[in-house]
C-alpha cells in the first residue's frame, strides 16, 4: 500500500494546492496567470496521457521496471520544478510530474488491489479512496499555508523527498513479473490519439485565462481534441485486441459507474475552484483561512472511505456511488446560500458535502468499471476511466470559472456558475438512474474469487437499455 500511496499522493496534493499560492509563483517565476493556468492544465493532461502510455508499456515490460523508472523520473522532475528560476523550467518539471504520476497509477495501483486477497480487499479499497481523494482534498489546506507563509520550494522539495522514499521502498519490495505480452507492438493508433485528446482540450480551456469563448484558440483545440477523444474510444471499441477494454465496460454497470465518476469529478473540481475564488476575491480572506474553511472536505472523504470499506464487496456499491452524486449536488445547493458575511459558516458545510461526494462518487465508480473486466485488464481499465474522468473534471472548471469572472460582478457570476453546475449534476443523476433502471438487472455483489484469479469478471452486467431491447 505504501508503494502506491507514495507514488500517487504527492502530485495529487499539488493539483489542488497550487491555485492558492499562485501569486507567489507569478512573482518569483515572472509568470502570467495564463502561463500558470496553461502549466496546470497541461500537467493534468500529461497525467491522463501518462496513464494510457503506461497501459501500453506494462504489456511489454515488467511493472517493477516501469515503476522504478517513473518514480525516479518524478524525483528528477520535482527537483527541476523546485529549482526553477523561470517559467520554462518550472513548466517542464510540473508536466513531467503529471506524466510520471499517470504512469505510476497504472503500474502501481492494480498490484495493490490484486495481491492482498479477497479478505483485505475492503481495506485496500478504502485506502485507495483515502490516498487518492484524501490527498486531493488536503491540497487547499497545504496551498493555503504556502500562500500565506511562503515556502513553495520547500513544498516541492518535500514532494521530491516523498518520491525518493517511494523509489527506495520500491527498489526493495516491488516484486517483478513477467509481462503478459512481451512481443506486443507499440500501439501507434491509441497513443497518438490519446495525446491529442488530452493536450488539445486542456490548452483550449487554459486559453480562457487570457481570451474569451469566441476565440479560435479556445474553440478549435477543444472541439478537435474532443473529437479525437471520441475517435479514440470508438477505435478501441471496434479493435480486436484493444489497448483499453472499451467494449467490456460498455454495459450498464461499468457505464453508469464511469459516468458517475466523471460527473462527480467535474462537479467537485469546478465547485472547489469557484469557492476558492469567492473566498479570496469577494470575502477577501487570506489563503490560509480559505484553505482552513475548505478543510472539512477531508472529513467527508474519510466518511466515504469508511462506508466504501463496508459496501465494496456487497450489492450496495452502486448506491454509494449515487450518494456521492447526491452529495456534490447538495453541496452545490448549499453554496448558493453563501454571502460575504456568512461564508465562514456556509463554506465548511458545503466542503464537507463535496468531500463526501468526491470520495463516494469517484472511487466506487472506478471499482464498478474495474470489477466489470477480468483482473488482468485492471490497469488498462483504470487508464481509460482516469482519461475520461480527467477530461470531465478539469475541462468544465475553467469554463465555468471564466463565466463567473466575466459575468457582471463576481458574486453574480459565482451564483450563476454554481447554479449551472447544480443543474448539470442533477440532470446527470436522473439520467444515470434511468440508465441503470433500463439495464433491467438489480444490484449484485461482486463475485471476487474468480475475478482475482483472472478467470471471470466480478460483475455480470446487463447490456445497456436491456429492457428496451427485450420489448423489441
Amino acid at each position: 500500500m505504501a508503494l502506491a500511496l507514495l507514488a500517487l499522493c504527492p502530485f495529487l496534493v499539488l493539483t489542488t494546492a497550487v491555485s492558492l499560492f499562485q501569486p507567489l509563483l507569478m512573482r518569483e517565476l515572472h509568470a502570467t496567470v495564463f502561463e500558470l493556468q496553461l502549466t496546470s492544465g497541461l500537467s493534468t493532461a500529461s497525467y491522463a496521457f501518462g496513464a494510457v502510455v503506461s497501459a501500453d508499456l506494462i504489456q511489454r515490460l515488467a511493472r517493477r521496471h516501469v515503476y522504478l523508472v517513473c518514480e525516479a523520473g518524478f524525483v528528477v522532475s520535482s527537483v527541476l520544478a523546485l529549482s526553477a528560476t523561470g517559467l520554462a523550467q518550472f513548466m517542464a518539471g510540473v508536466l513531467l510530474q503529471g506524466l510520471f504520476t499517470g504512469m505510476l497509477l497504472v503500474a502501481a495501483l492494480p498490484p495493490l488491489v490484486l495481491t492482498h486477497g479477497v479478505e483485505r480487499l475492503p481495506t485496500t479499497a478504502a485506502v485507495i479512496s483515502l490516498g487518492l481523494f484524501g490527498m486531493v482534498t488536503a491540497g487547499p489546506l497545504v496551498g493555503g499555508l504556502v500562500g500565506s507563509f511562503g515556502g513553495w520550494r520547500l513544498l516541492f522539495a518535500s514532494v521530491a523527498v516523498l518520491a525518493a522514499v517511494g523509489l527506495t521502498v520500491g527498489a526493495l519490495t516491488f516484486e517483478g513479473n513477467e509481462p503478459p505480452a512481451p512481443g506486443a507492438r507499440f500501439d501507434w493508433l491509441a497513443i497518438p490519439l490519446a495525446f491529442g485528446a488530452t493536450m488539445l482540450p486542456f490548452f483550449g480551456v487554459s486559453w480562457l485565462s487570457r481570451g474569451s469563448f469566441g476565440d479560435p484558440e479556445f474553440i478549435v483545440p477543444v472541439v478537435v481534441g474532443l473529437l479525437i477523444g471520441v475517435l479514440l474510444v470508438a477505435a478501441q471499441y471496434h479493435k480486436a485486441d484493444p489497448l483499453m477494454p472499451v467494449r467490456p465496460i460498455s454495459n450498464t454497470m461499468p457505464v453508469t459507474g464511469t459516468a458517475n465518476a466523471m460527473v462527480v469529478g467535474a462537479s467537485f473540481t469546478t465547485l472547489l475552484e469557484l469557492v476558492e475564488v469567492y473566498l479570496l476575491q469577494v470575502s477577501h480572506y487570506s489563503p490560509v483561512r480559505t484553505g482552513l474553511l475548505i478543510a472539512p472536505q477531508i472529513l467527508g472523504v474519510v466518511i466515504s472511505a469508511v462506508l466504501f470499506r463496508r459496501v465494496v464487496t456487497t450489492r450496495w456499491t452502486p448506491y454509494l456511488a449515487l450518494s456521492g452524486l447526491v452529495g456534490v449536488a447538495v453541496g452545490a445547493a448549499v453554496l448558493l446560500a453563501v454571502t460575504r458575511s456568512n461564508a465562514s459558516g456556509v463554506v465548511p458545510v458545503a466542503a464537507l458535502l463535496l468531500g463526501y461526494g468526491a470520495g463516494a462518487g469517484v472511487a466506487p465508480g472506478l471499482f464498478l468499471a474495474g470489477f466489470s473486466v477480468p483482473s488482468t485488464k485492471l490497469g488498462p481499465t483504470f487508464a481509460l476511466v482516469e482519461l475520461l474522468r480527467s477530461e470531465a473534471a478539469f475541462l468544465v472548471g475553467p469554463v465555468l470559472l471564466h463565466l463567473a469572472m466575466n459575468r457582471g460582478t463576481l458574486v453574480h457570476g459565482f451564483r450563476l456558475s454554481v447554479l449551472i453546475m447544480l443543474v448539470i449534476t442533477v440532470l446527470a443523476g436522473l439520467l444515470l438512474v434511468g440508465l441503470y433502471a433500463l439495464g433491467g438487472a438489480g444490484p449484485q455483489p461482486p463475485d471476487l474469487d474468480p475475478w482475482l484469479a483472472g478467470t471471470s469478471t466480478a460483475y455480470h452486467s446487463s447490456p445497456l437499455a436491456a429492457r428496451l431491447r427485450k420489448r423489441r
